[in-house]
This record gives structure tokens, C-alpha cells and sequence, in this order.
């Protein structure tokens, strides 16, 4: 699945997916793992080759993926209904997610597998999600063999619960990612510390903290604070404070976290696990399932942390919880990841006033906090030195990223390192046993649709006709009170028509 806007075609894969063999996939992120119950219902009854920790998570996240493609479809339907239009179909079903599922098959770390006559795979931490992984792939054919290396997403230094991004020895070629290729991050917050004082200051003044948080990675690190809040009796005057985690996936995801820790926790975590403590877990914590649990929790009076997805609150039940506490003054939102553009979660960190949430307007009063994460991607420094550190490297190929982010790292390892390195578009073609580029595919801009052709003419007589509303509101003070409220329901009316 495409993260972000979609800006340069992709080619179709140059096969059917009932005749492709298998997949290797990296980690269980929506954005590698997302179309898989899409290629079943292509046809693709291969394997699918991961670790095991990615294959836990995929069980639960593909399922979560295919519930919202049908609910969205649902909801769509329901509107095309009304308005005579043709229905929507879900990208794919709950089955189509079982199916791919079903085809997993979980390794180890650093175990070699073969998994067809002349292909080797080989899989290393990368220390970016849990179960995460670069793919070592040795290929041998008619004598000859090639050792190449899918970066998948290397992570970041000093994260909680799981282990740094390893580095590999070895390689021909390299396929890496450069999501931070031009970016450094800012030094890391010290978590403990920040979120100690966001805490007492709501609790003090009757709040609660509600933590907009992406179910797999981001809440599980969340709770790894929160222990340590507790532990160390950090928050004065609170004790037992509750925290709920409100999130179905995000439960499910938790558990799978336990059961993976002697292959994927750090020694920091481990130690919590050796002397008997899980360090996701506390007195306190309450993991809701039901919707009436869900709806119980705003109805506890006590200054409380609701941790919820999802993290951008574009969807699921964090938007229950910002409707009823986003107009309470005494309360604060924690918001602990990246918020894109043009989601609810960026537009209430840009400073909105007012929100529409389940077409009612809310006023946004409660205090609005952004603490930055330690991010789970390297940056560009520390792309570099993973790059590095594998010796014998022909070309390195850099991908995952965009175009401005990919060939700007391309021309840090050619010019500052005398690396041979390329930022193919796709579609482009390369022979590993030649050592030869034999397509190198231009970027293909996706076109615009028929019925956008006049897009800048129809948004111009758009800002007329507002600058018009706008003049005739203007002038509407002195009118009746009768025609002001008629006005006020009509304007309403044709906001929640349109989803204003």
C-alpha cells in the first residue's frame, strides 16, 4: 500500500499472481504487508516467508485492515444509495485476509533457509517494529552466485522495548530504504520525564490525558513509560491512577509483543522479564474489548490516561473518546506520533477551534500536547552508517522513500563515499548477474482524472460563491431573528451534506 499521496505511477507486477512462487516480507506495517489479501484474491497461493514475530502481528493486522476496507465500503454504500450512485467494493474481505494468513510461514532470526533450488534467505533484525527484519538472499545460478540484501525498514537507535538495527557484513547489492534520506532527528525527548509532567499537570486540574496512539509499536512503548511512572511513584497525589487501553488491535498486538520477547526484546527489557515483571504491564492498566466498555470508560470520574486508535484519529475509537473530551478544558490530548496532512489528529495539533465528529460540531478546549516519539526509522545518519558497514557492495539501490528523499541519499553515498548508488523509479530493470541496468524507467506522473480538467476554474467560482456567503452574513446583522436562524440551518445543512 502506498503511504501518502500517490504522485508517480507503479507498474504492475510482471507476472500473474497465481504464478509468482512466493513473498518475503520484511515486517507486518500495513504499508508492506496491506495488498497480500489482495494478491490471494489475485490468485497468489505461494508462501509467505517472514519471522515469526511479523507473521503474529499480520494474523491480526491484515484481519483489522480487511474489517475497515468492508466498513468503509459499507459506509460508502449506504451514501451511494442515497444518491443513485454505484456501490463501492472493498479493496478485499475478511477472507481474502484469512486466506493470506494462512499462507504465512514464520522463521527465526539468523537461520538460513532455502526456499527454492538456488535461493538462500537469511533474516536479520532491523530493529524498527517487533519482528522486523532485513532479508539476506543468496541466489546461485549455473554456477554463479549473488548476494543481495533488502534493507526492509531499518530502525532507530535507542528505542524502548526492542533491539537496535543490526548490520550485515556482506553484500553484491543492496535495496534500501531512505524514508529520513534528508532528514536528521531532533535530539529525543526524554520521555519519562515529559510525560511525568503532562500527567501531573492534567490530574491536578481534574483532567485526564487521552493519547490518540497507533495500536502496534507506538502504545506498547507507551506502556513501557507508564510502568515506569508508576514504579518509580513519579506522579504525586494520583496513585492507582487508571490507564485504559482502548483498542482491540492494539490488545491483540500487546500480547503478541509478550509472547516474542526472547526473540525480539532488548537486554532493558528482558531484564524486566527475567526478574518476573512484564514491562507492558502494571496495576492499573485496563485493556477494554467491548464497545460497552469502551462507552464506560468516559463515564469513570477519576483524572485517568485513554490510550486509543488511532493514532492520526481519522478512525476507530479514539474519536468516540475526542467527542467527549475534546470540549473539557480540565483535560489534555497527547499526541505521541506523526500526525499527515489533511487528518483530523494534524488539523487539532494546527490549532482548530472546532472539530466535526460524527456530524456534531466540538469545540476544542482541552490543552493540546505533542511530545515527539523516538521515531521508529533511522535518519539519514543513521541510513549512512548501516550503508557502511557492508563491505563488497557493487551498486546500492535506493528506494522507500520519497523521490527528493531517495536521490538526495543516493548522492550522499556517491559523493561523500564513492559508493555506487541509484534511485531507480519503478519499472526500471536491472540484470544482478550482469551487473547491468537494462531499463531505467522515467518517473510516469499519475494523470489527473477526466472530471478534474477544470479543477482551477471550478475552485475559483467556489471561493466566489464563499466570498459572496461570507458578504451576505456580513450583512445579516439587524435582519430578524427568525431569517438569522434560517440562515444558521441552511448553512448547517449544507456543511453536513458535504461533510464540513
Amino acid at each position: 500500500m502506498e503511504q501518502g499521496e500517490d504522485t508517480f505511477e507503479n507498474v504492475q507486477i510482471p507476472a500473474a499472481p497465481g504464478d509468482i512462487d512466493f513473498v518475503l516480507l520484511t515486517h507486518a506495517h500495513i504499508d508492506h504487508s496491506g495488498l497480500l489479501p489482495l494478491l490471494f484474491a489475485g490468485g497468489f497461493k505461494g508462501e509467505i516467508h517472514s519471522t515469526t514475530a511479523t507473521a503474529n502481528l499480520c494474523s491480526v493486522m491484515l484481519r483489522d485492515s480487511a474489517h475497515i476496507q468492508e466498513f468503509e465500503a459499507e459506509w460508502r454504500n449506504r451514501k451511494a444509495q442515497r444518491r443513485g450512485e454505484d456501490n463501492y467494493e472493498p479493496l478485499y474481505t475478511m477472507d481474502d485476509a484469512i486466506g493470506a494468513i494462512e499462507l504465512f510461514v514464520p522463521h527465526e532470526y539468523e537461520t538460513p533457509v532455502d526456499v527454492a533450488e538456488g535461493i538462500q534467505i537469511y533474516f536479520c533484525d532491523a530493529g524498527h517494529l517487533l519482528g522486523s527484519s532485513s532479508i539476506i538472499i543468496k541466489l546461485t545460478e549455473n554456477g554463479e552466485t549473488r548476494t543481495v540484501v533488502f534493507s526492509g525498514d531499518i530502525g532507530n537507535k535507542n528505542q524502548p522495548l526492542i533491539r537496535e538495527p543490526n548490520y550485515i557484513e556482506s553484500a553484491d547489492y543492496v535495496i534500501m530504504e531512505s524514508t529520513y534520506g534528508n532528514r536528521v532527528h531532533e535530539r529525543p525527548t526524554d520521555y519519562v520525564i515529559a510525560l511525568t509532567s503532562v500527567l501531573q499537570t492534567t490530574f491536578d486540574r481534574g483532567g485526564s490525558v487521552i493519547i490518540p496512539s497507533f495500536a502496534v509499536g507506538r502504545t506498547q512503548e507507551m506502556l513501557y513509560f507508564l510502568r515506569q511512572i508508576k514504579h518509580d511513584n513519579l506522579v504525586s497525589g494520583h496513585d492507582g491512577f487508571p490507564v485504559y487501553v482502548d483498542s482491540p488491535l492494539a490488545n491483540e498486538a500487546t500480547d503478541i509483543f509478550m509472547n516474542n520477547r526472547e526473540s525480539c526484546y532488548d537486554e532493558e527489557a528482558l531484564s524486566f522479564v527475567r526478574r518476573g515483571i512484564n514491562p507492558i504491564s502494571f496495576e492499573g492498566l485496563i485493556r477494554t474489548v467491548s464497545s460497552d466498555d469502551s462507552r464506560a470508560i468516559n463515564d469513570d470520574p477519576r483524572p485517568k490516561v485513554i490510550i486509543s486508535a488511532s493514532g492520526m484519529c481519522e478512525a476507530g475509537r479514539i474519536k468516540h473518546h475526542l467527542k467527549h473530551n475534546l470540549w473539557k478544558p480540565e483535560n489534555t490530548v497527547l499526541f505521541v506520533g506523526y500526525q499527515a496532512s489533511n487528518t483530523l489528529g494534524r488539523s487539532i495539533v494546527e490549532g482548530a477551534k472546532k472539530v466535526k465528529l460524527f456530524g456534531e460540531t466540538v469545540k476544542v478546549a482541552a490543552e493540546i500536547k505533542v511530545l515527539p516519539g523516538v521515531s521508529g526509522h533511522a535518519d539519514v545518519n543513521g541510513l549512512t552508517e548501516w550503508a557502511k558497514a557492508i563491505t563488497g557492495v557493487k551498486k546500492y539501490f535506493i528506494n522507500h522513500g520519497e523521490a527528493t528523499s531517495a536521490e538526495s541519499f543516493a548522492n550522499r553515498l556517491r559523493e561523500e563515499f564513492g559508493f555506487e548508488a541509484y534511485a531507480p523509479y519503478s519499472g526500471a530493470e536491472f540484470d544482478i548477474l550482469t551487473g547491468e541496468i537494462t531499463i531505467d524507467a522515467a518517473p510516469k506522473p499519475i494523470p489527473k482524472k477526466e472530471h478534474q480538467s477544470n479543477i482551477s476554474v471550478c475552485y475559483s467560482d467556489l471561493l466566489s460563491a464563499s466570498n459572496r456567503l461570507a458578504q451576505l452574513i456580513k450583512l445579516s446583522d439587524g435582519r430578524a431573528n427568525a431569517d438569522m436562524r434560517k440562515l444558521t440551518e441552511a448553512i448547517n445543512k449544507l456543511c453536513d451534506e458535504w461533510e464540513i
